[in-house]
């Protein structure tokens, strides 16, 4: 999986019909900065209002997944989410000038085909995965629906279902490599049963389908009267049956199509917990409406986690910052120039990182035979680190100082010595306002906290000064 955040490097159109609204809608996937993550813009709307994809935003499971805020709506977003997750993209603007996204072939396919053709770009910011730390696991009896997640350090799914009929009987679908997203099941197309579209037609949730993007099975002998009136309501000069199976002589692209498809919707619906996953998912029979209850259990864990954040540091991986990008953000250097590197950086968030070794001039007097680096001075790294998320908030940093203003509710709670390697993550408590930051923060030694504060700091252009 990648270590760095990505986009697209240029803007990309598609065009077509939404499946449930019938509206013609253009698409247009734009690049969009380091923590940005997935916006809709319905730029049809006045004032061009934005939708986050988010699991709170979820206001509709009728058919797909709908997302509603601002004011605006988005209808049937799983298709275009899958396909932005199978590529490892992060961060990407979705213009829309309809209600719906369009339905293409019915899977994710032509989303892919289009992203891969104007090519991603890598970003100077490491992904914020969300690693799920031990089972999170949706029941629901009723409907004989279960979905798990398991720690991983990688993203796989596999996905069961079994719909009793005779046709289309008991599936399995896995996905071993997110990596393979693209080949293995971008291009598995949306479905229902015929005694499904029926009813989907005469509720108004199939407006746009034809038998080119839905696969639609039979599960029983349907008579020439039958097939007239289908005819009829999909506009269709005829369907028919080549084999009882498949209506209007549709070939499945693969055998266990439709449960490919259902965790091509899966993959979608989960994007919706706002951040990639490390983990194992497995389910049972989902669906929309599981797929976005099991999204919001995984996103309160999420919120927990983050509340009491133990940052993973793999001294392995490439630095968002090493020290000589710092020393071209910040104005310390030695001795008090604090911090070795930068392993996270966002709009909201930073982790650095220090090396505590016995060379540290202040161990000559802080103490003689018993070194202990002074709680001042792990202030001052936190203070530094801080200023760094601060200073990403303006596109010139080189222009500004910054100035440490308050700091609240300070505890240190172990002692750090030589050998120690300090993690230190702070994150906004607000926004940015006339350049005044709130923030809080921890260190880490160990995956124990060693000290943490609630922290105030300005950033001042230097020719203000």
């Amino acid at each position: 999986m990648n270590d760095k955040q990505h986009t697209i490097k240029a803007p990309v159109t598609v065009r077509g019909i939404g499946l449930h609204t019938g509206v013609e809608a253009t698409m247009t996937f734009c690049p969009a900065p380091i923590g940005h993550g997935y916006k809709f813009q319905r730029v049809d709307l006045p004032g061009q209002p934005v939708v986050d994809a988010d699991v709170d935003n979820v206001v509709d499971l009728s058919r797909g997944t709908t997302i509603e805020q601002n004011g605006a709506r988005v209808n049937t977003v799983e298709h275009t989410l899958a396909a932005l997750v199978g590529l490892q993209l992060d961060n990407v603007l979705i213009q829309l000038s309809g209600p719906e996204p369009p339905i293409m072939d019915g899977s994710a396919a032509e989303f892919i085909h289009a992203l891969q053709s104007v090519g991603l770009e890598e970003q100077n910011a490491l992904r914020n995965y969300y690693e799920i730390p031990d089972t999170i696991r949706y029941v629901d009896n009723a409907r004989g629906v279960e979905i798990a997640a398991l720690p991983l350090s990688d993203y796989r799914l596999t996905v069961m279902v079994d719909y009793n009929s005779p046709v289309l009987g008991s599936q399995h679908a896995t996905l071993a490599d997110i990596g393979q997203f693209a080949n293995e099941i971008a291009s598995s197309r949306t479905f229902c049963f015929l005694h499904e579209l029926e009813h989907l037609y005469k509720s108004n949730l199939i407006k746009g389908g034809d038998l080119s993007n839905a696969i639609v099975v039979v599960d029983r002998v349907v008579a020439d009267e039958e097939l007239n009136d289908l005819a009829k309501m999909l506009g269709k000069p005829r369907v028919s049956v080549k084999k009882e199976g498949i209506l209007n002589n549709v070939d499945l692209r693969y055998k266990n199509e439709p449960a490919r498809h259902k965790l091509l919707d899966l993959v979608g619906d989960l994007a919706l917990v706002g951040r990639p996953l490390k983990g194992q998912i497995l389910a049972a029979r989902p669906g929309h409406a599981a797929n976005v209850a099991f999204a919001k259990k995984i996103k309160k864990k999420m919120l927990e986690d983050r509340s009491n954040p133990i940052p993973a540091y793999d001294p392995t991986r490439e630095p968002v910052m090493d020290v000589n990008r710092i020393m071209q953000v910040l104005p310390h250097r030695y001795p008090f120039l604090l911090l070795d590197k930068v392993i996270h950086l966002d709009s909201q968030m930073v982790t650095a990182v220090k090396n505590v070794t016995m060379n540290e001039q202040f161990f000559q007097g802080h103490f003689p035979g018993n070194p202990v680096m002074p709680g001042v001075l792990q202030v001052e790294a936190m203070a530094q680190t801080g200023g760094i998320l601060v200073m990403n908030t303006v596109p010139d940093p080189e222009n500004y100082w910054q100035y440490f203003l308050g700091i609240e509710n300070c505890r240190f709670r172990k002692k750090v010595i030589p050998g120690d390697t300090i993690i230190f993550h702070c994150w906004l408590l607000a926004p940015v306002k006339r350049g005044i930051a709130k923030m809080k923060g921890q260190a880490f030694v160990n995956g124990k906290v060693v000290m943490d504060a609630e922290m105030s700091a300005a950033i001042v252009r230097k020719e203000n000064t």
